[in-house]
């Protein structure tokens, strides 16, 4: 048996995401991601969802979110954070 390493993107990959276009789950407090040194959210999203722009802002796309909570608990700055609407978010397909 071999095993082979798969980046975030493959991963991601085996996952379905239904996506409520209307309603966010996750909402970011720009003015506070503005003003926080550490930004701990660019390096706990096992999805890699958070990203800085040219102009250092945090971008976020709750798209491909795993649900998992990990930023809720490392980022005390979030306006909102709640699961997905029922039908909506990650439904895992394999593994």
């Amino acid at each position: 048996m071999t095993v082979q390493k798969q980046g975030t993107d493959e991963l991601l990959g085996l996952d379905k995401f239904t996506v409520d276009e209307e309603n966010a789950h996750i909402v970011l407090d720009k003015t506070a991601c503005a003003v926080c040194n550490d930004k701990p959210c660019l390096v706990v999203c096992p999805a890699g969802l958070y990203k800085l722009n040219d102009k250092g802002e945090v971008l976020f796309d709750y798209a491909g979110c795993l649900e998992c909570g990990t930023c809720r608990i490392m980022c005390h700055q979030l306006k909102q954070w709640k699961y997905p609407a029922g039908t909506f978010g990650v439904s895992f397909r394999f593994g």
